[in-house]
């Protein structure tokens, strides 16, 4: 089975801007007025969005957020200059959706659920959608959104430079991309981040509840834990949770994440819509229950967190598990599990993390994770 990762456009923009300056000439008046049009316009159609230090931002790329490889197939073969006019001339072609579509309809869902429970709240997730492509491209990125009926009004597009200094300007909960190099670079600044792919196969996932799957060891927790494995082996490292079972494990990339979702939760429990949540949340772990998964629950308790289902699966596959969860991601650290997710459907993320990124995964009967 081969995932197709999808490359990000690489680069600087080749065309330089010939958007004239704005005049110092022009009236104050005119700026209110167009401000005013613009509310108007946005109380009467959509929603507001809320401010970025309210809510729970996700930036997407616009890679993994919709289907792009025939536009990439021409920027490698024609050049960009091509890429761009042809960009251009398809204008009005909507994208098809890519493997993220799904994850954010479904925030969008939670987003309505949670307007109708605190009209005036500003807690919901915020859409960035991130793109190296250069701005002509975005008329029809905003095409494609109209298209899809989404609400996304924040766009970054770079034109070919890095968006990491965008995404913490915007503190940025989450980064999903096509770039592995972009998704390192956005973690090692403390960006909760993680590397999406194309598959050939995708199960249907809820349209009413979103399901997000975590990994344990280097993605809710820190890698400690699975370096003790790479570097002695299981039994040493059950022996090792077993001394340190009350001893809490130090956070993992996506802990943050992972409490916002539980903040989001508590919102919905306190209208008294805790069986009925439209946000559920999984730990899928290759640890043991009874040698190692009391550590892990321990630690979630301690952080004040809750995973609505728990699965220990002691070194079994975790594709069977997710084909039947189906959550609209589930984020791994480790490649083989994301394959194995993916093979199986389920959409997957890679989170390029902890000490499993120096070892190419071996197979074997059973795994620290």
């Amino acid at each position: 089975m081969s995932l197709d990762h999808v490359q990000v456009m690489k680069g600087q923009d080749p065309m330089p801007n010939t958007c004239p300056p704005a005049s110092n000439g022009e009236s104050k008046a005119s700026w209110e007025d167009s401000k005013d049009i613009h509310e108007n316009m946005a109380s009467t159609k959509k929603p507001k969005s809320p401010k970025p230090e309210n809510a729970v931002t996700i930036a997407v790329s616009s890679r993994v957020m919709f289907r792009t490889e025939k536009e990439e197939k021409v920027f490698e073969e024609q050049g960009i200059e091509e890429y761009l006019r042809y960009q251009m001339e398809h204008e009005n072609e909507p994208f098809a959706p890519g493997p993220a579509f799904p994850f954010v309809k479904a925030l969008e869902t939670v987003n309505n659920r949670l307007r109708e429970l605190y009209p005036e709240s500003e807690e919901l997730f915020d859409i960035v959608l991130v793109t190296y492509n250069h701005a002509h491209v975005g008329v029809r990125l905003i095409n494609t959104i109209n298209h899809h009926n989404l609400f996304i009004e924040r766009f970054v597009m770079t034109g070919g430079s890095s968006p990491i200094g965008y995404l913490k300007a915007w503190h940025t909960n989450l980064y999903l991309s096509a770039n592995a190099e972009k998704v390192q670079e956005a973690l090692s600044e403390g960006i909760a981040a993680a590397t999406m792919f194309m598959s050939e196969k995708q199960i249907e996932v809820s349209e009413t509840q979103l399901k997000v799957a975590f990994d344990g060891d280097a993605v809710l927790f820190s890698d400690e834990s699975e370096r003790i494995f790479k570097a002695h082996g299981l039994d040493k490292f059950f022996e090792h949770e077993r001394e340190n079972e009350n001893t809490l494990l130090d956070h993992g990339p996506l802990k943050g994440f992972l409490e916002l979702l539980g903040k989001l939760q508590k919102k919905f429990y306190a209208k008294g819509h805790r069986l009925d949540c439209p946000i559920r949340t999984y730990l899928v772990t290759a640890r043991s229950a009874a040698s190692s998964g009391i550590r892990a629950l321990k630690t979630l308790r301690a952080w004040g967190l809750e995973i609505d289902e728990a699965l220990f699966l002691a070194g079994a596959p975790k594709g069977p598990m997710l084909e039947k969860i189906r959550p609209h991601i589930y984020f791994d650290d480790q490649m083989f599990h994301v394959e194995g997710a993916t093979e199986m459907g389920a959409i997957a993320a890679h989170v390029p993390y902890g000490v499993a990124q120096k070892y190419p995964h071996k197979k074997s009967t059973n795994t620290a994770k």
